[in-house]
């Protein structure tokens, strides 16, 4: 038996902060919750960042609940990317029941059920607030880290960019890049401007940067790009007190990564580019929840990871936080992980030779202690119970706890269809963002510059002659495009037959 005394003068000591913070429940010792030993994390730290890791069932998703809710409560707004689609019900009030008065009494603390404000997003068309970026926005270098092109090809983009701008021809949409890329090699004059200018463009060239383009619009790229743009600022709404928590809806990111990767930069750099440098303000601006991360990390793009590692490093000076929500630590590159401050550990179970190294590895980051067997308890941690090691106000880590966490005071549910469309209905950012504004840009100015030369060319011999089809139309026509469309749609069906139990058997 430890020394109860003994855990509870350490642990309060290190546990209990000058300034404001938030509470996740209570510490623990052979079993018994010790109310006198409240687990408690620093608002100044929060921009730290932070892991929430555990096995199916332990609790993670109402773990990040709390985490919303009580950052919600000290006026802190917070994104969440909820992609199971399981955490819409912190929009309503929770209920009480046996089991909840029953963690509160062993808390002794009091259990308020109360709605938390909330605002619906998507970037795939479903209800709630659109999020469009133009691509002027993203400009050259990042689309091609998106479109994963090579240096030869990222040029080229780059010496389109520069012919819209000099040209006055904005890039809001796909549909803009393609026409100008249309226009400078197929059209006689844009073909001349181009090579005085600025150079000419190799039909092997193009036809790759056709190809990754049609690739992203296939993944529904087409209703992210355009406008109105999303402004950052707008994840910073206040609400009676109470911070916005943003649920961004993407259930779908197995099917349509590089949509999700194309989201995930433009965001990180968005907020990088628009909010001003905090310093040491004392509470974060704005906290982000990546949920299921083990799926970003396996299905983001290799721009979307390095620009994860990049901006981990670099956004807490900005007052943002970012927590990633996966099952094992090892699911996080060791460079982002290095970077997390604050370390919730929900149950792992070691149920292979694997699964025990991993519960290894983790006990081995953990601060030692001499309150509890880690590699022993770790398995047996009860659900809604975790370990817990944090930074303090000086930025020391907290010695590790195993903590009984409090339970979410709003739903532990979903809303119900008619619930999400009164919510998205009276909401003002829905409103805001939901018509797609479709005004001239590149494409409707060249269209017209293309009528205009026509109308002002001399008339043709009605001697019939055979046109010989421009690059652009060569290569959308070609083996290579032909074989990209042909392989787009074997693979898409493939795709289907494999979720439905049909594939073939590997032999």
């Amino acid at each position: 038996m430890a020394d109860q005394a003994k855990f509870i003068e350490q642990l309060s000591a290190r546990y209990t902060p000058k300034g404001e913070f938030i509470t996740l429940g209570k510490g623990m010792l052979d079993g018994e919750v010790v109310t006198e030993v409240d687990v408690t994390i620093p608002l100044k730290t929060i921009n730290r960042h932070g892991l929430i890791a555990g096995a199916t069932g332990t609790g993670k998703t109402k773990t990040l609940q709390v985490f919303a809710e009580q950052l919600s409560h000290q006026g802190i707004p917070s994104l969440v990317l909820d992609i199971k689609g399981d955490f819409s019900g912190i929009a309503a009030a929770g209920d009480q029941n046996a089991v909840i008065t029953e963690r509160y009494a062993k808390t002794q603390l009091p259990y308020n059920p109360q709605s938390f404000p909330v605002e619906l997003m998507t970037i795939s068309g479903e209800q709630g607030v659109k999020l469009r970026a133009t691509v002027t926005e993203f400009g050259p270098l990042l689309l091609s880290k998106i479109l994963d092109l090579n240096e030869t090809q990222t040029s080229i983009i780059s010496i389109v960019f520069k012919y819209c701008d000099d040209k006055g021809l904005p890039l809001i949409d796909l549909e803009d890049l393609k026409k100008v890329l249309q226009y400078v090699t197929d059209n006689p004059n844009g073909k001349a401007e181009l090579i005085s200018h600025y150079g000419s463009i190799s039909p092997a060239s193009l036809g790759a940067i056709l190809r990754s383009i049609v690739a992203l619009e296939q993944q529904g790229a087409a209703l992210f790009f355009g406008e109105p743009s999303f402004d950052v600022e707008d994840l910073l709404q206040h609400r009676n007190g109470k911070g916005v928590v943003n649920i961004l809806r993407v259930g779908n990111i197995q099917s349509k990564p590089q949509l999700f990767s194309t989201f995930m930069l433009s965001l990180f750099a968005e907020i990088y580019m628009t909010f001003p440098e905090e310093g040491d303000s004392g509470k974060p601006k704005l906290v982000l929840f990546i949920d299921e991360a083990h799926l970003i990390f396996k299905e983001a793009s290799k721009a979307l990871l390095s620009q994860i590692e990049t901006m981990v490093k670099l956004i807490r000076s900005k007052g943002v936080g970012i927590y990633f929500i996966t099952q094992i630590p090892g699911d996080v590159p060791e460079n982002v992980l290095s970077q997390l401050g604050l370390k919730i550990q929900h149950a792992l179970r070691g149920f292979t030779a694997k699964d025990r190294k991993e519960i290894q590895k983790a006990v081995e980051n953990y601060p030692i202690t001499e309150f509890y067997k880690a590699e022993d308890l770790i398995q047996n941690l009860g659900i809604g119970e975790a370990f817990i090691t944090a930074l303090d106000e000086k930025g020391i880590p907290t010695p590790l706890v195993h903590t009984y966490l409090i339970s979410p005071e709003s739903r532990m549910d979903i809303l119900s269809d008619a619930e999400v469309y009164e919510l998205t209905n009276r909401s003002a950012l829905v409103a805001k963002y939901e018509e797609a504004v479709n005004k001239d840009s590149a494409y409707e100015m060249l269209v017209t510059r293309m009528e205009q030369a026509a109308e002002q060319a001399p008339p043709q011999r009605s001697k019939k002659v055979k046109e010989e089809p421009g690059m652009f139309e060569s290569v959308m026509k070609s083996r290579a495009g032909r074989t990209f469309t042909n392989t787009l749609a074997r693979e898409g069906a493939k795709f289907v037959l494999g979720m439905l139990g049909l594939g073939g058997r590997r032999k």
